[in-house]
């Protein structure tokens, strides 16, 4: 900095612009020049870096030149709730899993290697807060660590007994009873602060993602692409194509009330062969290997059955699911030739799930998600506005554009209506702890539990949670302890102070007293009765033992056979 002062001040003088006594006191001044920055408001790397590569395609290299100011549907709030909830499951996920080990060794500590212990530390990054330090000494339920800085720590045993070793990805030792069982002197390890004092910690080895957007217009309020962008620059929520698993299903049970199927329709949930096209054979189970017989859909929905998923896709056929699945803004290349669609085994990244959820949230409108809402140039005339679709129905105020319906209101109801129940009363249970009526949502967890996922929203909110590898391996875990607990958490801050906005019911939905076990329509002297929603056309008949279909079932069982589906036993 002192040199390039200089030069400038130089060929000032010899040009004439200053004289030789100013010259001589600006030479002679002391440097003042320090790194500085505009301070940074709210940490959002993979949003930023989003924004960068849309900016790029938009308007070139001058971005980095020309000064632009770029406002974004970020919310601060939000995206620190959502760093914060990203941080701690994964954090969490990880010390559930045990300990792996130091990250290296140093040799036995003594005065004389201190300054070599510091040294050697400047080599380990800090990742998202955790700080690498060293053993330099131990007491039986306590460790002393040294960090880059010179600092010592003490680690009380309230921050150690966590760690029992990782045997593999199976199996953890026993629980530690001294922290010699835990650490040894010179041992390079990882520690994080936390409100109960410092805590040996470890980088997680799996990741984690979150987004949520508005689903009435697509702004995307907070998004958070890994566990930290230093570490890995990789956008899991823009990038990451993973198996949905069961957070898929209700695309495919939308499809069925598409066609006349009811949340009261039965479909035996009993063992399923299929034959594959090679000639082999197709033995799917439900999570509990248990079979439940006759299944109402909102019950199979609710504890998400997959041999009930797995029948229902067969019989409204797999081209026509495929088909509708689009409308979510999935592409069909994307989504499996087979019965395993039911089970969630496409490729889809978390934002595209975010999208196709707020077609439920929103009532049946298709909307875009969008991370910029203007830009200004240094001047501060406005570049570019957003104009997003906003889901509105019979509006006709030409300075707005609307999104287009692509399902009925009363399907995005009954679907609404039945994940509704996923949180009262099945996999999703745990989200009750968020005190509302009007949330709505599907856990996920793929084969071998090598992704877990949770997507819920209400009408103003979607917000999606993912955990898993990124060279995929079991988590050991399902979708409603590894990502469900995440999207909790950050849902209180998203829902604090804010009124329940559950889904109104729109006109063509009615309420009728069905029999719990059959579906049909009964009385109110029924003790098996309770209320289920329906569209008009679809009441079901009144319970009769010689009427084995009502409407909804007889019209899809008949288009099996139109639709050419693989044989199911």
């Amino acid at each position: 900095a002192k040199k390039r002062r200089d030069h400038v001040l130089t060929r000032m003088y010899e040009l004439n612009y200053i004289d030789k006594k100013t010259y001589d006191t600006a030479v002679s001044a002391p440097l003042n020049a320090s790194y500085h920055a505009l301070e940074t408001q709210i940490k959002a790397p993979y949003a930023a870096e989003l924004i960068r590569q849309q900016l790029e395609q938009m308007y070139g290299d001058i971005i980095y030149t020309d000064g632009f100011d770029v406002y974004t549907t970020i919310d601060s709030k939000l995206q620190e709730a959502a760093n914060q909830s990203v941080r701690d499951h994964l954090l969490a996920y990880d010390q559930r899993h045990g300990y792996r080990g130091a990250s290296q060794n140093l040799g036995r500590p003594d005065l004389k290697n201190m300054e070599y212990f510091e040294e050697s530390l400047e080599e380990f990054p800090t990742v998202n807060e955790l700080t690498p330090a060293v053993v330099v000494d131990m007491t039986q339920q306590t460790a002393i660590v040294l960090r880059a800085d010179g600092n010592m720590i003490t680690i009380p045993w309230q921050g150690l007994s966590w760690a029992r070793r990782q045997i593999n990805s199976d199996y953890l030792g026993k629980r530690p009873t001294s922290t010699s069982e835990i650490l040894k002197l010179g041992d390079v390890v990882y520690i994080m602060q936390t409100p109960q004092g410092v805590r040996l910690a470890q980088i997680p080895k799996a990741e984690a993602g979150l987004i949520s957007l508005n689903p009435q217009n697509g702004e995307i309020l907070a998004l958070v692409g890994g566990f930290d962008y230093e570490n890995s620059k990789f956008n899991r929520i823009t990038n990451a194509e993973r198996q949905p698993g069961s957070s898929f299903k209700p695309f495919v049970y939308s499809a069925a009330l598409e066609k006349g199927y009811t949340l009261a329709s039965t479909i035996n949930d009993a063992p399923i062969v299929v034959e594959n096209l090679d000639n082999s054979l197709w033995r799917p189970q439900n999570d509990t290997h248990r079979f439940y017989g006759p299944t109402r859909l909102r019950e199979a929905l609710i504890h998400s059955r997959n041999l009930v998923s797995i029948r229902l896709l067969s019989l409204i056929g797999l081209p026509y699911a495929i088909d509708y699945a689009t409308r979510f803004g999935f592409s069909s290349s994307q989504l499996p030739q087979g019965l395993s669609l039911a089970l969630g085994t496409a490729l889809v990244t978390p934002l595209q799930m975010a999208n196709a959820y707020s077609v439920f949230a929103n009532g049946g409108f298709k909307i875009v998600p969008f991370i910029i809402d203007s830009i200004r140039d240094s001047r501060g005339k406005i570049l570019y506005q957003a104009k997003p679709l906003i889901a509105c129905d019979n509006c006709s105020d030409k300075k707005n554009s609307y999104a287009p319906r692509v399902i009925s209101a009363q399907n995005a109801f009954l679907v609404t209506s039945a994940l509704h129940d996923v949180i009262q009363f099945g996999t999703a249970v745990r989200a009750k702890t968020l005190l509302r009526n009007d949330l709505a949502g599907k856990t996920g967890t793929t084969n071998n539990q090598v992704d877990a996922w949770f997507a819920g929203y209400n009408s103003h909110i979607v917000t999606i949670s993912w955990l898993g590898f990124d060279q995929p391996q079991s988590l050991h875990e399902y979708g409603n302890r590894a990502a469900l607990p995440m999207w909790i958490q950050f849902m209180q801050t998203a829902l604090k102070n804010q009124p329940d906005r559950a889904l109104l019911q729109p006109s063509g939905i009615v309420s009728v007293r069905i029999n719990a076990q059959t579906g049909k329509k009964t009385s109110t002297a029924d003790a098996a009765g309770r209320f289920e929603y329906f569209m008009s056309p679809y009441v079901p008949q009144q319970d009769d033992k010689n009427d084995d279909e009502d409407k909804g079932d007889t019209a899809t069982t008949q288009q099996q056979e139109e639709n050419n589906n693989p044989t199911v036993y």
